[in-house]
């Protein structure tokens, strides 16, 4: 996963500081609701029904075991106890008093977690395939870009206050576990024809109440030119993007409006003005994917007794029928833990079982978690002689439910219990 450096750090504890400031104010009567509104929301923090709620950011869902027991930690001190997973592969924290919020943001830097732009008219958490560095099936890490795109638009002033908030996705699988048709922008990484990577663009997808497959305004964009295109698309969202209806600001209503041909044709000319100056330097990218660590595939896996546990235990068979997915490397497997418990409210997550997460991807998963815009997690890295006792650690807390992609594996919000704009419980 990627390395936060002293300038990342920085900037958290900028933010950190000025938002505590923020809430002292806002305590001590300085501040109305509507004056620390727009300034709880830049750090993610919601007013619902019946206490404030904090959204975490989890960028392209990548998460150490470090970072989630921090999460645990706040889920104790600080709430009721749990997390509730999105489908930004965020976290949520439903029940957060207002003075601890500052506390919580501190305890989040010091893991290098942040709720910045988890709210807002402004682009919010990247996502990528939750398989990323794993699947078979991929052409490169797509969390790279996903990276250097959250550093693009981290704090962008001129992207800070669009006409509505704005989703990118970003999948390098033929395979599409990123949903990127049903993104504001979808960035599928393709092969040209000289042998280079590059971008499949695809702009105003979404769904809610009038949902939209995106259409494709760019085949190949070289993907040295991707920041230069995404630009250019969000200058003319600024531009044209509705502000008088809530309803209708979101950038899949301004493609369906224009046309996508139109659309794009209003994009290819702002980006010939914004030119290659408007790109991020090759160089740049590389110290990104340099800052990224990689899993140790240097001993040979052996598949142990996985074949003959499968045989005979039909309930791990079942869990690996539907939860283990191929790996890029023999001797491995994709290890999806569904947090679908029947019963159970999806995304949800407790505290115990939080822990328990991190320490199967301490000692089976190569250190890595990732959450899922489907509210899952996933252990990226399991040799297959270690997933039965990942399986059986999973099965005690109640998160071995064998239904990834099955009808029960459904996704939703909170629902009624806390946001106003629901109209029914999860």
């Amino acid at each position: 996963m990627y390395r936060y450096d002293a300038i990342d750090r920085a900037v958290l504890a900028d933010r950190t500081a000025e938002f505590r400031d923020q809430v002292r104010r806002r305590l001590a009567g300085e501040l109305t609701e509507d004056q620390f509104k727009p300034l709880r929301l830049m750090n993610g923090l919601y007013l619902q029904l019946h206490a404030y709620m904090l959204r975490v950011a989890v960028p392209y869902g990548s998460l150490s075991p470090i970072q989630m027991r921090a999460l645990a930690d706040i889920a104790r001190r600080f709430d009721r106890g749990y997390g509730h997973f999105t489908t930004r592969t965020n976290i949520q924290f439903n029940w957060v008093k207002l003075a601890d919020a500052p506390d919580i943001l501190d305890a989040l830097a010091a893991v290098d977690l942040h709720a910045i732009q988890t709210s807002g008219n402004c682009i919010r958490n990247v996502t990528a395939d939750p398989y990323a560095g794993a699947a078979a099936d991929e052409l490169e890490d797509p969390r790279v870009w996903c990276e250097a795109i959250r550093q693009w638009s981290s704090l962008h002033p001129e992207f800070s206050f669009l006409p509505r908030k704005f989703k990118i996705a970003v999948t390098a699988s033929p395979h599409d576990r990123t949903a990127a048709k049903v993104h504001d922008i979808g960035l599928l990484l393709r092969r040209g024809r000289d042998g280079e990577t590059g971008f499949e663009v695809i702009v105003g997808g979404g769904m809610g109440r009038t949902p939209y497959v995106g259409p494709t305004i760019r085949a190949y964009l070289p993907s040295n030119r991707l920041f230069s295109y995404l630009e250019a698309i969000l200058r003319v969202y600024n531009r044209h993007g509705r502000r008088d209806n809530a309803y209708k600001a979101r950038i899949k209503i301004l493609v369906a409006a224009l046309g996508a041909e139109a659309f794009t044709r209003e994009v290819e000319a702002e980006w010939e003005k914004i030119g290659p100056e408007g790109d991020v330097p090759a160089a740049e990218i590389e110290r990104i994917r340099d800052a990224f660590t990689t899993p140790d595939f240097s001993s040979d896996p052996s598949t142990g007794d996985f074949e003959a546990r499968r045989a005979a235990e039909p309930a791990f068979a079942r869990f690996v029928r539907n939860n283990v997915k191929a790996h890029i490397r023999p001797g491995y497997g994709i290890v999806d833990i569904s947090l679908k418990g029947i019963g159970e409210t999806p995304g949800d997550i407790s505290a115990d079982q939080m822990d328990l997460v991190a320490d199967l991807a301490e000692r089976f998963g190569q250190g890595d978690i990732r959450s899922t815009h489907e509210q899952n997690l996933v252990l990226p890295h399991v040799r297959l002689e270690h997933v039965y006792d990942v399986w059986k650690g999973l099965h005690a807390a109640g998160l071995a439910t064998p239904n990834i992609n099955l009808i029960s594996d459904i996704i939703a919000c909170p629902g009624l219990d806390y946001c106003a704009l629901a109209n029914a419980r999860a």
